[in-house]
């Protein structure tokens, strides 16, 4: 293939070409995706319906499952229609969709855990402050900042990489994923994408940095707390977002601090599953374990 406009599909990762083995891949993503889009929801249905969860923490919990079920959403459907009909196809335009749509969920699931991060700490390190600083009508302007800015970087970093030529439609994961798809280009890193690559690093450091120090903060507030039920108390409030954090920051890490590799790798696809499926699998889950308010809710909706 000479150039991009050549490139009319691309040829995702095969998962097998035994025929028991794909209907195990249908079945096993399947099941992934109907837990995930059902504990999503009902986080999203349990916050709507109770008026006690109306509260910025919430809100933002809200906007994290939706971001969530659009992760698995753009992914997982595909590959399962794929194994269904036993073929690696998607479209150019299929392509292009998937990461820019894909881009956007990561890209403002980051952005808000570092929004949850500071609402934590407003809330433990400025509790009178709180509803002043941290009122609905600054959450509904953060939230929309956040969805308005990743859609601007995904859309930044989809162009950038679909504007080289590609000298291969063979793409190496499950699903199109930016790292891969640069390796198929003919001439490398262009401008427009080392530009936005080196943009995307230091907003991602910057994110990194403001969630360090909200917690640096948090915890010199919680050694103050006198009693150690106390702390334990307010650090109970930080740990499901820490483990939320840990679960999605560590993997993205590895996955895309590692050279891609030009043949199929179970290690990539190990790392991108981690980062890609499991974080809008457990979340909702780790929330709803950690709070009771969500768990007396959910199981008002599941008698009723």
């Amino acid at each position: 293939m000479e150039n991009q406009t050549t490139v009319s599909y691309f040829l995702l990762l095969e998962f097998s070409k035994n025929r028991h083995l794909q209907l195990l891949h249908i079945f096993l993503f399947f099941i992934l995706y109907l837990v995930t889009a059902t504990a999503n929801i009902f986080i999203i249905s349990a916050v709507a319906f109770d008026h006690r969860l109306h509260s910025p923490m919430y809100f933002f919990l809200v906007n994290l499952a939706v971001q969530d079920l659009g992760i698995v959403s753009v992914i997982i459907p595909k590959s399962i229609i794929n194994s269904l009909v036993d073929t690696r196809h998607i479209s150019y335009f299929g392509c292009y969709a998937q990461i820019l749509i894909f881009t956007c969920f990561e890209a403002s699931d980051l952005s808000l855990l570092t929004v949850m991060a500071y609402d934590r700490y407003v809330a433990i390190c400025h509790p009178l402050h709180y509803e002043m600083v941290m009122n609905w009508k600054a959450c509904t302007k953060i939230v929309i900042l956040v969805w308005i800015i990743s859609l601007l970087y995904a859309m930044l970093h989809t162009s950038g990489t679909f504007s080289t030529p590609f000298c291969s439609n063979v793409v190496n994961q499950f699903f199109c994923e930016i790292p891969q798809l640069l390796t198929l280009s003919c001439s490398g890193f262009n401008l427009i994408e080392v530009g936005v690559i080196v943009a995307s690093a230091i907003a991602s450091l910057g994110c990194f940095i403001l969630i360090i120090v909200s917690y640096a903060m948090i915890f010199k507030a919680v050694l103050r707390i006198p009693s150690v039920k106390g702390r334990q108390k307010t650090f109970s409030t930080c740990l499901p977002h820490l483990i939320v954090l840990s679960i999605f920051l560590i993997p993205v890490c590895l996955a895309y601090l590692r050279p891609p590799s030009n043949t199929p790798s179970y290690l990539d696809f190990i790392l991108t599953v981690l980062y890609s499926l499991l974080p809008p699998l457990f979340n909702p889950i780790i929330y709803s374990i950690r709070n009771n308010n969500i768990k007396y809710v959910l199981s008002k909706l599941w008698s009723s």
